[in-house]
């Protein structure tokens, strides 16, 4: 349990200030990355993790979120509470210098600071919540006293008071985001329950706690892991079929750094590894994630030669042979890791890869020899991976010759655009050739590339590159991209700015786009980071009244539509929809507004003619698409081996508890 009398070690000396605040609500993006759902939602974590370091500096055990109804969140932990005494330059408040200045925390002087370890390095976590919200409100409870202070828009509206008595101890910020800044205020409770699971793993012993008040029951979910990052693979791995039964873990410092990792083989074809410094998730890697992956392949190595597994004439593993069906979760902490930016993308220090690599390839090692059924799971699934690499590399070579990325032997049914300007150029990829013939009407011929599909690609989740590259549309594919694939892709190599999946609005079109997401996950991981991945939106319905002509993309669209045109003396509920299959609904009863209302449904791409598919979705002025983009990389995996992976049950699950929540699905 923490030490309830060490508050005084933690007061208004320990903050550092380096610069105000004014430039967060001009340039918000700059500061939690976007103003859309993921910008709104950093404003959380920003706060939660000044809870996570209370709880890594061994003074907080509890974490409690609430999602409180009007879109307010609540943060409240059980730490020593932010200081509240007057800094000594400032000359105000220690809890308002933190909440009104950027760069303003107990986190920045080295040992005389208030945490040794800290994922708010920053320090412009909770300023810039504060910044971005209409309303905060901070509670202290601290040396018996309840300490409050509020804000609007950054600005505090009094100074910090002492409003009562308390038993308690901790910080309790309430805050609610200015909806003029974010698209939107709606919180996301799985996204907040995905996320602080994710930190309770990585904060082993702490509890975490979240509420959402917002319906009439309030849904509580709870997290509290022993076993660190090690309950973490475990997690991980709950769907897929086991190589490794005992699951490998150390945890253990090197110098003022912490090393801890968990490691777990499975029959995937494909490698799952996350790093951490301080909490932080780092989707870039890092110095640890190089130390790490030296030793694994290092330590493979040395025990499959030791024990003849692989002979003197062999070949050793590469480093892709070592990492196939791998599972692993490295996370280190240490006093001042330095990263690529404000979102701490990648780790940059350099004695974080030496820790790391003799840390785990000294346990590792012990592991293998402790556990000998364990290794020679491990080291059947490198060989095995070693033999089918080999296959897939002649293979590659035989299918994408060196001349099929210089343009000359481009697949037959890519319409290709004449531009070669990547900046520019787009690569549609299209359901059917009837689709694809519209779309290569329709197109700009300069910078828009067509490459139609003939039905459903191989599901890439259940095979491996040797015969990805046997099935002859995955193949065409590669070859239109021009980045080749595997071991020798090359993103400098892309021929094409933009891909961009369009897919019919039904089950099948479904499907596709998701069998495509799962290629481009598994195989093109570097063309989603990259922002080069999107997916067309082509509208449903095309409302018509008199000469206006406006396409919706849903029903709530659409009556809107017919409301505004109309001038509101249509019922849109009561208009007659014309489908191109022959079906349409029950009669119209408009008749008696004297105004003519057609509406025409979508069926399928290539039910629009040229014209229309150019001014619905693709024509740069008026199309909709949204792009790819991963935000957890972690659930992304989990939710692609469920739905595509072998085992039938989480997929029946997922559909079960989800199919109340579809509407107009096309059987």
């Amino acid at each position: 349990m923490p030490d309830h009398k060490t508050s005084t070690d933690y007061s208004a000396k320990n903050i550092t200030v380096l610069e105000g605040l004014e430039p967060v609500r001009k340039r918000p993006g700059m500061y939690i990355g976007s103003t859309g759902p993921t910008g709104l939602h950093h404003m959380i974590w920003e706060v939660v993790d000044n809870s996570f370091d209370e709880a890594m500096a061994g003074h907080a055990t509890t974490v409690t979120i609430h999602l409180e109804p009007d879109n307010w969140i609540g943060v409240e932990d059980n730490g020593r509470g932010i200081p509240v005494d007057i800094h000594p330059e400032q000359k105000i408040s220690a809890l308002e210098l933190v909440l009104t200045k950027l760069h303003a925390g107990g986190k920045f002087g080295g040992d005389a600071s208030g945490y040794k370890v800290s994922g708010g390095l920053h320090g412009v976590g909770v300023s810039v919540v504060n910044a971005l919200s209409d309303h905060l409100k901070a509670e202290v409870h601290r040396d018996g006293q309840i300490w409050e202070q509020e804000y609007k828009k950054g600005i505090p509206q009094g100074k910090v008071k002492a409003t009562g008595k308390t038993k308690k101890r901790g910080t309790i910020i309430h805050f609610h985001p200015d909806a003029t800044i974010f698209e939107t205020i709606e919180f996301d409770a799985q996204n907040i329950v995905d996320h602080l699971r994710q930190q309770a793993y990585l904060t082993a012993g702490i509890r975490v706690e979240i509420i959402d008040e917002r319906g009439e029951t309030p849904q509580p979910y709870g997290f509290y892991f022993e076993g660190g990052v090690a309950s973490y693979v475990r997690h991980l791995n709950e769907r897929k079929e086991i190589k490794q039964p005992n699951v490998f873990y150390v945890k253990k410092s090197s110098g003022d750094l912490e090393v801890e990792v968990s490691v777990q083989y499975t029959a995937e074809y494909y490698d799952s590894v996350y790093c951490y410094a301080n909490n932080i998730v780092n989707q870039g890697g890092g110095t640890h994630l190089a130390g790490f992956r030296s030793a694994l392949t290092r330590v493979l190595n040395t025990y499959a030669r030791d024990k003849g597994y692989i002979k003197e004439k062999d070949t050793n593993l590469t480093g892709d042979d070592a990492r196939e069906g791998l599972t692993a979760v490295i996370s280190v902490k240490l006093p001042e890791p330095q990263f690529e930016g404000q979102t701490k993308d990648k780790l940059g220090n350099t004695e974080a890869r030496t820790a790391v690599e003799a840390v785990f390839g000294e346990a590792f090692q012990i592991f293998l020899e402790e556990h000998p059924r364990d290794a020679e799971e491990i080291i059947g699934k490198c060989l095995l991976s070693a033999r089918a690499r080999a296959a897939a590399r002649a293979a590659r070579d035989t299918v994408l010759r060196k001349g099929a990325f210089e343009g000359m032997t481009l697949p037959g049914k890519l319409a290709d655009c004449s531009s070669r300007d990547t900046k520019s150029t787009e690569l549609y990829i299209v359901e059917g050739d009837s689709a694809g013939g519209s779309a290569k009407q329709g197109r700009n011929r300069e910078y828009q590339a067509i490459l139609p599909l003939r039905g459903k690609i191989l599901n890439v989740e259940r095979a491996r590159l040797d015969k990805l590259l046997a099935n002859n549309e995955v193949k065409n594919l590669v070859i239109a991209l021009g980045t080749n694939i595997g071991e020798a892709f090359d993103i400098a190599s892309l021929r094409y700015g933009r891909i961009i999946i369009m897919t019919d609005a039904d089950v099948d079109g479904a499907h596709i786009c998701t069998l495509l997401l799962t290629l481009f996950y598994r195989h093109f991981p570097q063309l989603i980071a990259a922002g080069n991945i999107y997916i067309a939106m082509p509208p449903l319905y095309r409302v018509q009244i008199g000469k206006q002509v406006r396409y919706a993309y849903t029903e709530v669209e659409r009556e809107q539509h017919i409301k505004e045109m109309s001038g509101g003396k249509v019922d849109a509920k009561k208009v007659k929809v014309k489908n191109n299959d022959g079906t349409d609904e029950p009669e119209d009863d408009v008749a008696t507004t004297g105004i003519k209302v057609n509406i025409q449904r979508y069926k399928g791409l290539g039910e629009m003619n040229p014209e229309q598919l150019w001014e619905t979705t693709m024509d740069p002025a008026t199309r909709m698409m949204k792009q790819v983009t991963v935000e957890d990389a972690a659930i992304a995996d989990e939710t692609f081996d469920m739905l595509m992976g072998a085992d039938v049950a989480p997929r029946k699950k997922f559909i079960q508890t989800h199919a109340k929540d579809v509407s107009n699905l096309d059987v």
